[in-house]
């Protein structure tokens, strides 16, 4: 039996986290009382005494969550933006390589993916790595999300029965392109600049579709659509949750929320030899957030990767 805290359980990551290891038989979470739940004795104690803690907080409230610990046994996950590019913390995103698996069951500190990071990296690291386009390529990323990823505040904005008429519409947003997801995404995928993201909001709860253009003249290596495809099956072949869609099973239309409730990723290269679009689709609050931390979990804990994710 191990012990995990959950720093933060009251929030949308923190409550799916603790829904999917509530479930089962091998972990006891540790639970504070309401009253003590921002107190900080209370949680440096938790935090000390737990095999694995998951952060799921604002980035200050989760760097001060850091600072609480003293065990030389304590291991974190955090679902904060705080350490994601951070020195001796470890990028959890165990798909990218062996090497990067090794990395997260050996660590006590991982920085668990932001939702759109996870998507975009998945599509581009694999083609820096492998040399199919180098640090220059002027990637352009678009992303349609449900409003689950905008927190409480934003939830119960969506939610409410005397909402903006605007909130029916998808909305663009982070117009000035500072989005809090691109220092990781072009730390991870090796870029010398970041790309141009362009994030858009919309009126269902989760379910996320993340979308990359590829121009074939502009590649280091020509590669057309069914090249890559086959690509991407061989760099993610035997992952238990990411999987890339035959061309011919492609549909008319690309749903956002179409595997809403899994760990899954599903991947989609579309196109010709010259203009190609590369789709990743998850749910926001799965691969995108909780079910990736607790895939972390087990990875940490020497665990089957998909114990409860199943």
């Amino acid at each position: 039996m191990y012990n995990v805290f959950i720093d933060g359980k009251e929030g949308t990551t923190g409550l799916q986290i603790f829904d999917r290891l509530n479930a089962r038989d091998d972990i006891n979470v540790i639970l504070l009382p309401e009253e003590l739940r921002k107190d900080a004795a209370a949680r440096r104690e938790c935090l000390n005494e737990a095999d694995i803690s998951f952060l799921c907080l604002p980035d200050g409230a989760a760097k001060e969550s850091v600072s609480l610990v003293t065990s030389e046994r304590a291991r974190i996950i955090d679902a904060s933006t705080a350490h994601r590019t951070a020195p001796g913390w470890v990028y959890g995103f165990a798909e990218l390589s062996a090497e990067r698996r090794r990395e997260i069951a050996g660590a006590k500190r991982v920085a668990n993916p932001g939702c759109y990071a996870t998507g975009f990296i998945s599509l581009v690291a694999p083609l820096v790595r492998s040399g199919i386009a180098d640090g220059d390529y002027p990637f352009v990323c678009h992303a349609l999300s449900g409003y689950s990823g905008a927190g409480k505040k934003g939830i119960a904005q969506y939610e409410s029965p005397e909402r903006d008429i605007s909130l029916s519409s998808p909305r663009h947003y982070a117009l000035g392109l500072a989005h809090k997801h691109l220092p990781e995404m072009t730390a991870e995928c090796a870029l010398n600049a970041p790309p141009v993201f362009s994030p858009v909001i919309c009126d269902y709860y989760a379910g996320m579709c993340v979308g990359v253009p590829l121009h074939g003249r502009l590649l280091a290596k020509r590669y057309d659509a069914k090249a890559l495809r086959e690509f991407f099956a061989e760099y993610y072949g035997g992952q238990k949750f990411i999987s890339v869609v035959p061309g011919d099973m492609i549909p008319d239309y690309l749903p956002s929320n179409k595997i809403v409730g899994s760990n899954r990723l599903e991947i989609y290269v579309c196109g010709d030899s010259e203009r190609m679009m590369l789709f990743s689709v998850f749910d926001n609050l799965g691969k995108g957030a909780s079910g990736a931390a607790v895939q972390n979990m087990n990875i940490m804990l020497g665990l089957e990767e998909d114990t409860g994710l199943r």
